[in-house]
């Protein structure tokens, strides 16, 4: 038993909680930027209780996935007015953008330097601007993890900076916060959290430590997302939700991914489609190659059992077969109406492209079995 665990320096989880905003913010400067997603005014509340402490804030909005581009124009904003902190507000996005931008504004100007992939990747020297992040959606468990994902619209591929170093300060998760949340990205996001805990469960690189987070994750997610769904007032609903964002965020943090991050990364590079979306249409398909990939191989009966441990944490029946958790997500994928990969223009023309970018991805080389071009191609038909 061996592994390293990292994560933010304080979370702060629960009800009503954003009230402490204010004066945790105060604590660390007086000028600080709130990057936000699309619609600043949802963090008017926000803006109201850093003025309350007697700090100066100003906003940058993330309309969409965040670019290179876009780093650079918060960076220039961050620096014109001298921001000592930087606060992210909103879906994965907004937090990874700000996590970008606290960490560029001490250590360069260029994301090329750091970014893998398409970049130098070069290690943050510098620890980045004090960051609180508080998401308000319940998905990406970007508020503990270590790294910002970034776009290349020259690329077509999205590709991330990295350090440990670029953990958030504080993670402020408050459920009330999920509440206006319509429902598709309630669908989208949810699933996304589904599979930050499932996957980090499976991943060759899981510790038992990771396990017991991936594990809660799966218990508390699975009965309550489609509740959530259902009835975005649901407080127990929301609240465990958000509990699974957080626990799959802490996991992937530590023991890594699998295939859907794998295809999920690039193909968000190559489409106009959100994240949580993707990972939702390729999950059943990446289980059930996975599955069948596994059971190919005799030797290794501890993943086999995993796969059963999923589908007991899934579907709630203590003596689950691995194939009725894929039938579970194949099932919970259309109870959310969750659309398949060619509605954002993909073609059968583009697996190989998708398959060469995904190949080389930090998610796929953590997959729990190791997937031919073939089987690749068998997810992606799939999820067509």
């Amino acid at each position: 038993m061996k592994f390293d665990f990292t994560t933010a320096n304080r979370i702060i989880f629960g009800e009503g909680v954003l009230e402490q905003a204010g004066a945790l913010a105060a604590e660390r400067g007086r000028r600080a930027l709130i990057v936000t997603g699309s619609t600043v005014e949802r963090a008017r509340q926000l803006i109201e209780l850093l003025e309350s402490e007697g700090l100066e804030a100003a906003t940058f909005p993330v309309p969409g996935e965040p670019t290179v581009v876009l780093a650079k124009e918060g960076l220039a904003l961050v620096k014109s007015m001298r921001a000592q902190l930087v606060l992210g507000f909103g879906g994965g996005s907004a937090i990874d953008a700000g996590k970008a931008i606290a960490a560029l504004a001490t250590n360069g100007d260029d994301p090329l330097e750091f970014l893998e992939v398409i970049g130098e990747g070069k290690p943050l020297v510098n620890d980045p601007l004090p960051y609180i992040a508080i998401p308000t959606t319940a998905g990406t468990g970007s508020e503990v993890t270590r790294n910002a994902v970034l776009a290349s619209r020259e690329y077509r591929v999205k590709v991330s900076l990295r350090s440990a170093k670029m953990i958030p300060d504080v993670a402020l998760i408050d459920p009330l916060l999920t509440y206006s949340v319509p429902p598709a990205v309630t669908a989208y996001t949810g699933m996304d959290a589904l599979t930050q805990v499932i996957e980090p469960y499976l991943t060759r690189n899981r510790n038992p430590f990771t396990d017991t987070l991936a594990r809660e994750g799966m218990l508390r997610g699975a009965g309550t997302l489609v509740p959530a769904y259902q009835d975005g007032k649901d407080r127990e609903a929301r609240r465990q939700m958000a509990f699974t964002s957080l626990m799959g965020g802490l996991a992937l943090a530590n023991a890594g991914l699998g295939a859907v991050h794998g295809f999920a990364g690039p193909f968000g590079g190559m489409y106009d489609a959100p994240h949580g979306a993707i990972c939702a249409a390729l999950l059943p398909h990446v289980m059930h190659v996975n599955l069948l990939r596994a059971q190919e191989r005799r030797d290794n009966q501890e993943l086999l059992k995993r796969f059963d441990d999923v589908a007991g944490f899934l579907t709630g029946a203590p003596h689950a077969a691995a194939e009725d958790g894929v039938r579970w997500l194949e099932s919970l994928a259309d109870t959310l109406e969750i659309p398949p990969l060619g509605t954002y223009g993909f073609e059968r023309g583009d697996f190989e492209i998708l398959i060469e970018k995904a190949s080389v991805s930090s998610s796929m080389k953590g997959n729990p079995v190791e997937l031919s071009n073939a089987e690749m191609a068998l997810i992606l038909e799939r999820a067509m």
